[in-house]
C-alpha cells in the first residue's frame, strides 16, 4: 500500500520505514510536492496528530498518517508534552530543549516520565488513531549519540542506558514510536491494506 507519512524529518522516517517493511511504499511530504510547514497548533497530542493528517489528506488527497510525540514528565504535571518540539523555543533545538528540562527538574527527585506517541490514519474510508507510551526516567545528563529529541537524557524502565545509547533495532523493539507503528501496521494488514470501512 502506498503511504505518506506527514513529515520531512529524516530520522522518523527511516525508523518507520524499518518497523513497516517493504509490504508498504512510504513517502514523504515532499515527496508527495508538500513543501509548507503543517500546523500544529492543538492542545493535546492527540490533537496535532489528527490536525496533520486531515491536512495533508484533504490538500493532496493522498492516504496518510501523521505523529505527534511528546515526552510528558511527572513531576512538572505532564509537561512539556504536546509543547515537546518547542519546549525552549520556536527554533525547536532538541539541545536546547533537554537543557531546559534538566534545568527544571535540577534538584528534583521524581524524574519518572513517559514518551506518548499518536498516530493518525486517514485514507477514504477510514480515520484512526494509534496510542503508543513507553515508560522510564529523566536522567541528570546527556548520554549517548543516537536517537533525536529527547532521546539522549531518557531511559526507559528495565533499561540501565539511554534510548540514545541504543541501536535502532533496540530501540525500534521497545519505543513509543514502534508501539503505535506495529499497531497501524497490524491494523492495515488485518484489513487487507485498508480497503475496509472502518465503523
Amino acid at each position: 500500500m502506498e503511504l505518506c507519512f506527514a513529515t520531512n524529518n529524516q530520522h522518523k522516517i527511516e525508523e518507520v520505514k524499518h518497523l513497516l517493511g517493504s509490504q508498504h511504499h512510504l513517502r514523504s511530504l515532499k515527496e508527495i510536492g508538500c513543501l509548507e510547514e503543517l500546523a500544529e497548533d492543538q492542545a493535546t497530542i492527540e490533537g496535532n496528530s489528527f490536525q496533520k493528517a486531515e491536512y495533508v489528506f484533504r490538500k493532496y488527497g493522498v492516504a496518510c498518517f501523521a505523529d505527534d510525540s511528546g515526552v510528558e514528565v511527572e513531576t512538572l504535571n505532564g509537561n512539556p508534552g504536546v509543547h515537546s518540539a518547542y519546549y525552549a523555543g520556536p527554533q525547536r533545538s532538541h539541545s536546547d530543549n533537554m537543557d531546559l528540562l534538566l534545568t527544571n527538574l535540577k534538584g528534583v527527585e521524581n524524574r519518572i516520565a513517559q514518551f506518548k506517541t499518536v498516530i493518525t490514519l486517514i485514507t477514504p474510508t477510514i480515520t484512526r488513531q494509534f496510542e503508543g507510551i513507553l515508560k522510564g526516567t529523566i536522567q541528570h545528563e546527556k548520554k549517548g549519540m543516537g536517537g533525536f529529541g529527547y532521546d539522549p537524557i531518557f531511559i526507559p524502565i528495565g533499561f540501565a542506558k539511554t534510548l540514545a545509547e541504543m541501536t535502532m533495532e533496540e530501540k525500534n523493539a521497545i519505543s513509543h514510536r514502534a508501539i503505535a507503528i506495529n499497531q497501524l501496521a497490524e491494523f492495515l494488514l488485518a484489513r487487507g491494506n485498508a480497503t475496509t470501512k472502518l465503523k
